[in-house]
């Protein structure tokens, strides 16, 4: 019996995955299933160029809007939601589409991650944010290359977050975070479609955008979640740019610092996202991201969906 089919649709941040994927949904009867952390978030639109209302009618979108600001969304959350999404759009014989740009969020899809548990409470959490605020990131690195080399090895020093759940997993279960990452097979079969840009181009292309959140309200939008009690330094706000003009709205900084770090801040994920979707990836079919490239793209599906499994 042949198993049934996933589409991801892949590639950094700016590329034009949502228009893309938009096309290639109705061409094909697809419904698209987000992979993207920031979207999540109901009242946080317009710095994640969150699909508009119009894009949502014309194909039916999964895993947006589906949480308060104040709400903390697991990496085993996600998963568990997205496979329910999936088995749900493939029960009703239609094609999902996986997109996104969290690397993390597709992998644990694609790959099978099954995430450790979290510990009951935050009281390690907050005692090791203590610690890379007196002592620094590189502190913080350091006690976990003690406790486990190989994840030290992979993860960033300067990923906090990542670095303290890394040392959260080998509290709670007593094991070393490299030992416990468990890869099951997905029930599905997968078709990976990548889109991207030269590295100057895409820049610009974010520059431009970045312009145009602005001028759609970014500040007013991070004004409403503030006043509405959503704390700064919420995971949710951690999506790039919502603490730069927080920071702007508080006295912090200025304006045009905040956004000359956003922008510092958007080429950095690029380069965060190269590694998890590699150009030298010979699983994944790449295209550039001009213009009528979705002919090629539905191509490729199609004589990959008339393939045996």
């Amino acid at each position: 019996m042949s198993r049934p089919a996933l589409v991801a649709i892949l590639g950094p941040t700016a590329v034009g995955k949502t228009e893309r994927s938009l096309v290639l949904a109705e061409r094909l009867g697809a419904e698209i299933v987000s992979a993207d952390s920031r979207l999540l978030y109901r009242g946080m639109d317009i710095g994640t160029a969150k699909p508009s209302a119009e894009a949502r009618r014309r194909v039916p979108h999964h895993l947006i809007d589906v949480a308060e600001p104040g709400e903390t969304w697991s990496l085993a959350a996600f998963r568990q939601a997205a496979l329910a999404a999936i088995a749900d759009i493939q029960s009703r014989s239609r094609l999902a589409f996986l997109v996104g740009g969290t690397g993390q969020y597709v992998t644990a899809i694609l790959q099978g991650w099954s995430p450790p548990p979290r510990p009951v409470d935050d009281t390690l959490r907050r005692n090791l944010e203590t610690l890379a605020l007196e002592q620094g990131a590189t502190a913080l690195h350091q006690r976990l290359r003690q406790v486990d080399p190989s994840s030290a090895d992979r993860i960033d020093p300067r990923n906090v977050r990542r670095v303290i759940r890394a040392l959260e997993i080998a509290s709670v279960t007593g094991k070393r975070p490299s030992d416990l990452r468990v890869m099951m097979p997905p029930p599905f079969r997968v078709l990976k479609i990548g889109f991207a840009l030269p590295r100057l181009e895409l820049f610009a292309r974010i520059d431009a955008r970045i312009d145009a959140m602005l001028e759609q309200g970014w500040v007013d939008e991070v004004r409403r979640l503030l006043a509405a009690g959503v704390s700064p330094d919420l995971p949710s706000m951690s999506a790039i740019g919502y603490r730069s003009i927080a920071g702007y709205l508080s006295g912090q900084t200025s304006l045009e610092a905040a956004v000359e770090h956003i922008r510092r801040a958007s080429r950095v994920y690029v380069r965060r996202q190269a590694n998890w979707f590699k150009a030298g990836d010979a699983t994944i079919t790449w295209f550039d991201s001009r213009p009528g490239v979705e002919a090629a793209a539905e191509t490729t599906v199609l004589t990959w969906l008339d393939q045996p499994d």
